[in-house]
């Protein structure tokens, strides 16, 4: 069983920026994303790096697209979401995950909460 562990999580006020990162441990080769879950809501991705094997490239959820960038550091096993213009809606628990199982990634961190404020 492996382990992915965020931080960068914090406080900050609309219009801010704050930048996650994920220490995958071994997980480098893999498709990695991030997903984030609001008080009352389910969990919804945020984006997705699709690793080399899958043919690489970036997805985002349409509510964070020119806003969120997601990154990685395959020498590091490190991911990354680069996160600007926040809005109070951007609030919830965000969580790293790595590794597909069909529709489904198979690990997940413990999950980082983000709070932006008016």
């Amino acid at each position: 069983q492996g382990e992915l562990v965020e931080s960068g999580g914090g406080s900050v006020q609309a219009g801010g920026s704050l930048k996650l990162s994920c220490a995958a441990s071994r997980y480098s080769i893999c498709n990695m994303g991030w997903y984030r879950q609001a008080p009352g809501k389910e969990r919804e991705m945020v984006s997705i790096s699709l690793s080399g094997t899958s043919g690489g490239g970036t997805r985002y959820a349409d509510s964070v697209k020119g806003r969120f960038t997601i990154s990685r550091d395959n020498a590091k096993n490190m991911l990354f979401l680069q996160m600007n213009n926040l809005k109070t809606e951007d609030t919830a628990v965000y969580y790293c995950a790595a590794c597909t199982s069909g529709a489904d990634f198979k690990y997940w961190g413990q999950g980082t909460q983000v709070t932006v404020s008016s």
